[in-house]
């Protein structure tokens, strides 16, 4: 065992070896990683955030019009309630009508013969009681003028009608003729109702039929963009957290690097401290004379070998834990079988049982997934058979407004493409020119640090020349470990590079720098009073320099602002647009898909909706047995899992190290109880 640590410890000296030099390879070329990173991420955001104001925006129109058509449907369903109430009440009104109206007709249409046959008053009241009877309350009820309804009473009463019965026909036909015409008035009222109520329903299905697709639209939009936009807040947080924790690791870099160097050599020290430790131990254990001495000593039945359990009395453990589960399972039988007999070894015994877990836990899987998948079928399909009901029953009404709105949507949605491209167009110049704006900003911003340094440089040398009081010493050179080295074995170091860039000052433009003058050896004079009025002209130089870094950043800052805002606003104009578009394709081609198909789809619809029924059955058929045992078959499973899992640990634990009947001494634990 204590070999066992060494090995052990050695390998994890050799990880940790690679991890520390995978870190100081990070931080030799961390710099240009993290300053790429902390770019890119100072880019992204603004684009992120843009983006999530445009969706938001978006979607705030979408919930708004969603309210709208929903406010629109139930105004519609409304107005079919009311109007269905309306013409029930016209159509009793007209059946009460039209019916006592028949009825004095038909009374009429029998009095008029019987009287111009000779049949007077008291003959027509003895054949024609139903009739008489309509014809005395036409008399009182009737709207004539006296002298008829006088002349007509009369007669109903059989006194002698002296001016006799021509009379009597005459008003009787008036009044038929009225009543016809009132009747045909009233039947052609009735068929103008129900003509009126009929194009007012198939008005208002059509309406509610495109605000209810027109919502299912933009509720499945709304999902979407909602979406994208917790995907984009979580993007630019995530985008903001990296780039807080690339500045603040770049700024603690080199602490950071210095601290594992510490760290790395603490653990050095300790590995190799507890290496020596093992080895020691080691070596004092295997001595010949400690052996003998452990021999005389320990208890016979303690020993540091390993002990290990009988496989006999493992194989009996294994089996008493599979029985103690009521399974039915035959594959957990031949495992016991397995068991029971003496040639099957512990690592096929624990195979088998490894790959009979896995199928059962495979099993119950497709259990599940078959479960969802079956509850999720019943449910489309049922919602499909409603639908598929529904649209059987509207679709005779669904064809003949069809082509109406195409010409308006087609050229709605060339308006729309031809502001969209020219949209982007507009910003597609902006993009050029900022980048071209950025670009010469950057440019003229090195070229003016770099002016500026070469000014402070210049004042400096002046400096060390005419005023060593003023003059600043270049930073004292840092030793690495192998200069250290170096001069601790008593050499010497190699001189230090000469600057290069600008005249020897470090500092470098983009063109190469001009070959060094050659040497003179002439008496020089110092100037003071020269000199002194160039370093005051340099110090005005570099606070025009200054001065000129500030406004360009003044201008960049203002001019980046200005196209963040152009490609804000530009973008949520455009996301307004692609919806629109969107949605006017949408309902072109539904409106186009629909001219072309109803005229078929009825009988379609009819043989779907009977494939439907049929698949319904087979769904049942397939599914209700495993729904009504899935719990069952789950927990029976369960149970058969754990017994398995728990006879493979018995098995697997034939293997214990250092143990001892009794009491095991544990090296680097102390002592426990076996």
């Amino acid at each position: 065992m204590l070999q066992q640590m060494q090995t052990k410890i050695t390998a994890e000296g050799a990880k940790k070896q690679a991890a520390f030099d995978k870190y100081m390879c990070y931080c030799g070329n961390a710099d240009g990683t993290l300053g790429k990173s902390i770019s890119d991420a100072e880019t992204k955001i603004p684009q992120v955030e843009s983006a999530i104001k445009g969706n938001s925006a978006a979607k705030k129109q979408l919930q708004a019009d969603l309210k709208n058509a929903k406010a629109g449907r139930e105004e519609a369903k409304a107005t079919l309630a009311k109007a269905k109430a309306i013409r029930e009440k016209e159509e009793a009104e007209y059946k009460k009508i039209s019916g006592e109206t028949k009825t004095n007709i038909d009374a009429l249409s029998k009095a008029i013969p019987a009287i111009e046959q000779g049949m007077g008053g008291a003959a027509f009241m003895q054949t024609q009681t139903g009739s008489a009877a309509v014809l005395r309350g036409l008399s009182v009820s009737m709207d004539m003028n006296s002298a008829d309804r006088d002349l007509l009473a009369a007669f109903l009463e059989e006194g002698t009608d002296s001016r006799g019965s021509g009379e009597i026909l005459g008003i009787l036909k008036t009044m038929k003729d009225e009543m016809d015409k009132d009747l045909g008035g009233a039947v052609s009222d009735e068929e103008a109702s129900v003509q009126s109520y009929d194009s007012l329903v198939a008005a208002k299905k059509k309406e509610m039929n495109a605000l209810t697709k027109e919502i299912e639209s933009k509720t499945s939009r709304v999902g979407e963009i909602s979406v994208q936009v917790a995907e984009d807040e979580n993007d630019l947080e995530d985008t903001k957290e990296g780039l807080a924790e690339d500045t603040k690791f770049l700024a603690d870099m080199d602490g950071n690097c210095a601290l594992k160097k510490t760290e790395w050599e603490a653990y050095k020290k300790v590995q190799g401290q507890e290496l020596v430790a093992l080895a020691d131990t080691i070596k004092v254990l295997n001595d010949d004379d400690a052996l003998d001495l452990f021999k005389k000593t320990l208890p016979s039945g303690a020993s540091f070998m390993q002990i290990q359990v009988t496989s006999k009395a493992l194989k009996q453990r294994a089996l008493k834990v599979l029985r103690s589960k009521n399974h039915h399972d035959h594959r957990i039988d031949f495992v016991q079988v397995a068991l029971h007999g003496g040639k099957m070894g512990f690592e096929k015994i624990i195979k088998m049982i490894d790959g009979l877990v896995v199928t059962l836990k495979q099993e119950q899987t497709d259990d599940d997934a078959k479960k969802d998948y079956c509850l999720a079928e019943f449910d489309k399909t049922e919602d499909t058979r409603k639908v598929l009901v529904l649209d059987k029953s509207d679709l005779e009404k669904a064809i003949a407004d069809g082509k109406e709105s195409m010409a308006t949507l087609s050229a709605e949605i060339k308006n729309l493409i031809d502001g969209v491209k020219s949209l982007d167009k507009s910003v597609a110049e902006a993009t050029a020119q900022r980048k071209e704006e950025h670009d010469d900003f950057v440019s003229t911003l090195a070229a003016n640090t770099a002016a500026k340094d070469i000014l402070g440089f210049a004042k400096n040398r002046l400096n060390k020349f005419y005023n060593p009081k003023l003059h600043k010493a270049a930073p004292k050179r840092e030793l690495s470990d192998a200069d250290r080295a170096t001069l601790a074995g008593g050499g010497t170091l190699a001189p230090t590079e000469a600057p290069g860039g600008i005249a020897g000052t470090g500092i470098g433009l983009m063109q190469a720098a001009p070959p060094p003058a050659p040497e003179a050896n002439m008496a020089y004079k110092k100037s003071g009073e020269e000199s002194n009025g160039v370093i005051a002209m340099i110090d005005l130089l570099v606070a025009d320099v200054e001065k000129e870094i500030q406004v360009m950043n003044v201008e960049e800052k203002d001019a980046q602002s200005d196209y963040e805002k152009l490609v804000g606003d530009s973008a949520e104009k455009r996301a307004i647009d692609s919806k629109s578009i969107t949605d006017k394709e949408g309902a072109l081609a539904a409106t186009e898909a629909e001219v072309e198909t109803n005229t078929e789809s009825h009988k379609g619809k009819t043989t779907e909706l009977m494939e439907t029924d049929k698949y319904l059955g087979a769904l049942h058929q397939e599914c209700d047995w495993l729904l009504q045992n899935h719990d069952a078959r789950k927990a029976a499973r369960v149970g058969e899992i754990d017994a398995l899992g728990k006879a493979s640990a018995v098995l697997s634990g034939a293997d214990y190290s250092l143990v001892q009947t009794g009491r095991s001494v544990h090296l680097r634990g102390g002592r426990h109880g076996a």
